[in-house]
């Protein structure tokens, strides 16, 4: 982790949503896992025991509202949620929340919002600021998602990632891309995790039999 990464915690009631959200969050740059939370007391947990840059909240939680949770943290947060009623939306707004995602929402969408909210962070990283400042910062945090994908830039490398992952028939991960190719891991990783966010790629969860679930590679449908 480099030390100005910032640091995300998702709560989701569904174990395997909240893997899914924060390895999508692992994929990008400058943004770690600080921790996944299944429930209110463990979220509450988690922010008392470490500095949290962003929470990923979602609303229906089995032990409480994760909107009331937002109205208490100190840190930034986004809600990730099922809920599509206008008055869940004009409530969480109204307890601070700096995004709201309807699920089910593509890989990118989310992506989207973390590029967003790191250039919002980028903007107010100043001591003192101005009114064109704030209103950049405020622009930032709502970008069209599609103008806030980051090009894949085409590169040898790249395209033989890309092909391994189309040729495999199968989910692939980092390692196995790797392996398939003869680079490292990290570059491997890296790659990726820029297909993942321009929407040639997807990313999803392989679960063992013990331990944290790996992150697994396959191509997005061609449209």
């Amino acid at each position: 982790m480099a030390a100005a990464d910032l640091k995300v915690l998702v709560v989701d009631d569904d174990f395997r949503v909240a893997n899914l959200h924060a390895g999508i969050v692992d994929s990008i740059a400058g943004f770690t896992i600080a921790g996944t939370a299944n429930t209110l007391a463990t979220a509450r947990e988690r922010v008392a025991a470490e500095p949290i840059d962003l929470a990923l909240v979602d609303v229906y939680l089995p032990d409480g509202s994760g909107i009331d949770f937002v109205r208490e943290i100190l840190c930034d947060a986004m809600i990730l949620t099922a809920s599509a009623e206008s008055d869940t939306v004009r409530a969480a707004i109204a307890s601070g929340a700096l995004a709201y995602l309807v699920k089910p929402f593509p890989h990118t969408e989310l992506a989207a919002r973390l590029a967003a909210y790191a250039r919002y962070r980028r903007i107010l990283a100043v001591p003192q600021v101005d009114n064109a400042r704030v209103s950049a910062a405020l622009h930032a945090l709502r970008p069209a998602a599609a103008a806030s994908i980051p090009a894949v830039v085409g590169s040898p490398t790249k395209d033989l990632v890309l092909q391994s992952i189309v040729d495999a028939g199968a989910p692939l991960s980092a390692g196995e891309v790797a392996t398939a190719i003869g680079i490292s891991r990290a570059t491997a990783q890296r790659y990726l995790a820029t297909l993942v966010t321009s929407g040639a790629v997807r990313m999803g969860l392989r679960y063992g039999s013990t331990g944290r679930p790996e992150q697994e590679y396959s191509a997005a449908p061609q449209r």
